[in-house]
């Protein structure tokens, strides 16, 4: 990893740490860009900027962990299509997890423990 990835990185999670969630966008293609690197994918350009999406999305898979309740009990893993273009893997918090449906709107938040942030996602107007 170079060391402007490893900046890249750090700018990241210090932007989480403080509660702020940030994408990149392609200065030259106009591609947004998640999980943050140093060159766009899409092109290949290193005229990559942090940006705050909108946080609204689609949830576009899911499925549920099962857990006893000792264990914190159920959760969802969600793949969550952002209204940018990117994709990225959370959780739907505010629903039960059998509750997350496909197709369903969401809106982001970053949640952060023991200084570190992340990014998890809430139903908007309930289930789809």
């Amino acid at each position: 990893m170079s060391d402007k990835n490893t900046g890249v990185l750090v700018q990241h999670q210090a932007a989480l740490a403080d509660g702020r969630f940030l994408i990149q966008k392609c200065g030259d293609c106009g591609q947004h860009i998640y999980f943050p690197r140093e060159i766009c994918p899409h092109c290949g350009s290193d005229a990559v900027q942090f940006v705050s999406p909108s946080g609204q999305g689609t949830v576009y898979a899911v499925t549920t962990v099962r857990r006893k309740p000792a264990d914190g009990g159920d959760y969802n893993v969600s793949l969550i299509d952002l209204d940018e273009g990117p994709r990225l893997m959370s959780r739907v918090d505010n629903l039960k997890p059998d509750d997350v449906k496909i197709g369903q709107r969401v809106t982001a938040r970053v949640v952060v423990a023991d200084d570190k942030g992340v990014v998890v996602f809430d139903a908007v107007g309930g289930a789809a």
